[in-house]
């Protein structure tokens, strides 16, 4: 599958979707991820399973200030909705095939017990 444009109008139903979701923030005047483009498009050519989206964040800057992007290129992968990762810099590609791989491997049925787990103790805190 090939990589997909997405923006404010369009983020959190892509993001929310089941499965899984890489999104790429970039911007065509940023050297690291212009060189970043091709290994995201490999690994999106090597993945079909998976939804590879890019934010242009020079034309989507609401949505990219509202999501605290202040570094780019910038990486966040969802699944199931669940934001899992999120960092600044350019993946080499083994990384980011390691990362997939990674977050494939997860019980997603744990992650959300663990959220739970985690959000219930801060309500108690905050009683």
């Amino acid at each position: 599958m090939a990589t997909r444009n997405i923006g404010q109008h369009d983020f959190a139903e892509v993001v929310q979707a089941e499965g899984m979701v890489l999104v790429d923030f970039w911007a065509a005047w940023c050297g690291p991820c212009r060189a970043f483009g091709p290994t995201f498009e490999k690994a999106s050519e090597a993945n079909p399973d998976i939804v590879f989206a890019k934010v242009d964040t020079e034309a989507e800057q609401e949505l990219s200030a509202g999501l605290n992007i202040t570094s780019i290129p910038t990486l966040m992968l969802f699944r199931d909705g669940i934001l899992l990762y999120s960092q600044a810099g350019a993946l080499p590609a083994a990384q980011l095939d390691e990362l997939i791989e990674g977050a494939k491997k997860l019980d997603m049925d744990d992650v959300r017990r663990q959220i739970a787990e985690a959000e219930q103790k801060a309500a108690e805190k905050a009683e």
